[in-house]
């Protein structure tokens, strides 16, 4: 009798809300067993460990299909689907709706923790009698207990919602214009929450005292994994705003971009000094801070994401689980920095840098100048907040704070990647980073030339030029040596795909010099048969048409230019929620983007329009220079092959670059 008056409603609820306590206890149970029979050497319970990680990602993964089924079937008897949800709303958005609010997101976040839990137990779970193995995975299983109990206590994702509602608003209308609000969260959080594996893995190295080398082996491919997810999502979520806001640009340090852009950074430094302990057993101390930093920086960002103590367009409304978030992060914080005080003297490194004018010298720089970066971000970011906390009241850090300060770190950054190449291990002399740089500074010259030619006249412009193209003729010279013996081969390995990164972000930081310092803005009142010049280019204004769907109606303006195709940028009003989205339309060009936005238009048929018109450089360089970065982490996860020193014998295999062989660092061991 009770199972037939169950409604539809109550059964995606009571399904929900049964996984996730399924979850959350199995999660805090596996955690316990592990670390019971890691301590007592129980085996025969160390056996049954890997089903608490199934049962934690099976109900992860059930209780996601139930909330997705909940919104693709309009079950409006949950307070969520009530509030992204629409039966006029596209498939397509009633699927990322999952993601567009701060239960849901928390759910995805879930999602991906668990089933990375549940990977690593795969991967690992015939070494769970390793310490090291054990405590990583017991540190996975608090990490993911926590989410299990924020989705089902302070977030509720299954709360029953109103009585009598049949129908919602839909997502924000920002996030149901675009079809990178599909790709753009779960990959960005592929990468946020990925940061967890190293994370965990450097936590178990200090609980057990293995602080040495061994450790990174296990963490380093996951470091870098984590490390392309998050930077392609960062990209992703640019171009995003470039394509929906309408303001032409593709970051505006907004605190929430910048809560993803501060792990990158930490991560950023972390995989160019892992290498360094690799080789010569040095920066212990800089790599554990590091991965902790990642880990810990990943979850304020989702406090400051998520508590609605920020007003940004990317920022979900006020919550209750701020608090839990921020003690959660000082637990991180407090835990991590007893364990590395506990084990300082492990920590001490058997080795010096012997010349700050080598490899490990130019990563130690790289270090600091990337952790300088971050604290900058991390200073702007929440010294509103403190103030507002400790004065009750309001400030603003904008973008000239952020501008100033990073760019100069950037182009030094910059100048980095040109020498860092080319250095060997231990020392470098004169004469050999003469040689090295000559043909990298000769391109730098060159671009820096053009830069000239075409009409830059800014320096900070001028110095990303030169300096950009300084640091892709070492990128290149390197990728040239390795190809010249290895063949297309020679491309595969964490060093020369890091080369091919390097490119990428080159890439990126010189179009982002040229769109920000020579974007060209006009914005005029167009009048339909009378061409505008501007920049070179002529705008005609053909018509404007009314448009209308289910959700929302419209008016777009199609604008000629150049006398050829028409292109129609658009002002829409979602009816559901009475707001009025500008959506951009662009022409790419591979030397610029021509940007246009409606900004004002009277009715349909009108004779006239206001339309901005943005002249943005090089911005295709930027997506270009994404793609490279993803293909070089690709090539980066695969190991290299090893070039071996003639003269050495094949049980005595020699490290390239080694001072020794006198052979180039650019095809040093990967």
């Amino acid at each position: 009798m009770f199972a037939a008056g169950l409604t539809a409603t109550s059964v995606n609820g009571l399904v929900g809300h049964s996984a996730l306590i399924v979850g959350l206890v199995t999660s805090v149970f596996g955690a316990i067993a592990l670390a019971y029979a890691t301590i007592t050497g129980d085996r025969k319970l160390l056996r049954t460990i890997p089903n608490y990680a199934w049962v934690a990602g099976g109900t992860a993964l059930l209780a996601t299909v139930v909330m997705m089924n909940a919104l693709l079937t309009y079950d409006f008897g949950l307070a969520y689907v009530q509030q992204v949800g629409s039966r006029s709303t596209p498939m397509l958005y009633n699927i990322a709706a999952l993601w567009s609010a701060l239960e849901g997101s928390i759910l995805l976040w879930l999602l991906t923790l668990a089933g990375y839990t549940a990977y690593i137990m795969k991967r690992y779970r015939k070494r769970l009698d390793d310490p090291l193995i054990a405590w990583a995975l017991v540190v996975m299983f608090v990490v993911t207990a926590f989410f299990f109990f924020i989705a089902f206590g302070p977030t509720d994702v299954f709360a029953n919602g109103e009585p009598g509602v049949t129908d919602g608003p839909g997502p924000n209308p920002l996030l149901q214009n675009h079809i990178l609000v599909m790709f753009h969260p779960p990959i960005l959080y592929l990468g946020y929450v990925g940061f967890t594996v190293p994370f965990a893995f450097a936590i178990a190295a200090l609980i057990t005292g293995r602080v040495g080398e061994g450790w990174l082996m296990e963490t380093r491919r996951w470091a870098l994994f984590a490390w392309g997810f998050l930077s392609i999502g960062i990209l992703l979520g640019g171009w995003w705003a470039y394509e929906v806001l309408g303001w032409s640009g593709v970051w505006a340090w907004d605190p929430v971009e910048n809560a993803s852009f501060l792990p990158w950074l930490t991560g950023t430094a972390y995989i160019h000094s892992v290498l360094v302990q690799e080789r010569r057993g040095m920066l212990r101390v800089w790599n554990i801070s590091l991965l902790i930093a990642t880990f810990a920086l990943t979850i304020l960002g989702t406090f400051l994401t998520r508590s609605g103590i920020i007003n940004s367009v990317h920022a979900f409304a006020d919550g209750t689980i701020g608090p839990y978030l921020l003690g959660f992060f000082g637990v991180i914080v407090v835990v991590s920095l007893s364990l590395i005080a506990w084990r300082g003297d492990r920590l001490r490194s058997p080795g010096t840098i012997d010349s700050p004018l080598s490899r490990e010298g130019a990563f130690l720089a790289n270090n600091v100048l990337f952790t300088v970066f971050a604290f900058v971000v991390l200073l702007g970011t929440v010294f509103p907040l403190i103030v507002e906390a400790l004065q009750d009241r309001q400030i603003a850090v904008g973008q000239p704070f952020f501008d100033r300060l990073s760019m100069p770190i950037g182009l030094v950054l910059l100048f980095l990647m040109a020498v860092a190449p080319v250095l060997p291990w231990r020392k470098a002399s004169t004469e050999l980073l003469r040689d090295r740089l000559f043909v990298p500074a000769c391109l730098g010259v060159v671009c820096l030339a053009v830069a000239v030619a075409v009409g830059a006249d800014a320096w900070a412009s001028l110095l990303a030029f030169g300096l950009g193209g300084f640091a892709a003729g070492a990128a290149l010279r390197q990728l040239v040596l390795a190809t010249r013996r290895q063949g297309w081969r020679g491309l595969v390995g964490r060093a020369n795909g890091g080369m091919v990164v390097h490119l990428g972000i080159i890439l990126i930081a010189v179009a982002l010099a040229a769109s920000n310092g020579y974007t060209r803005v006009g914005e005029f009142t167009m009048k339909v048969g009378e061409p505008v010049s501007f920049e070179g280019h002529t705008f005609e204004l053909l018509e404007v048409e009314a448009f209308e769907t289910e959700r929302s109606q419209g008016l777009k303006a199609q604008v000629s230019i150049d006398g050829g195709q028409a292109y129609a940028p658009a002002i829409t009003r979602f009816t559901l929620q009475g707001m009025d989205i500008g959506t951009p339309s662009v022409r790419t060009g591979l030397t610029k983007d021509i940007y246009l936005t409606l900004e004002k238009v009277t009715e349909a048929g009108a004779s006239e329009a206001q339309i901005k018109v943005f002249i943005k450089p090089m911005i295709l360089w930027m997506w270009i220079g994404g793609g490279l970065v993803s293909l070089g982490t690709i090539l980066a996860a695969f190991p290299g092959k090893r070039r071996r020193d003639p003269r050495a014998p094949v049980s005595e295999p020699v490290p390239v670059g080694d001072a020794r062989t006198g052979d180039e660092p650019e095809v040093a061991r990967v």
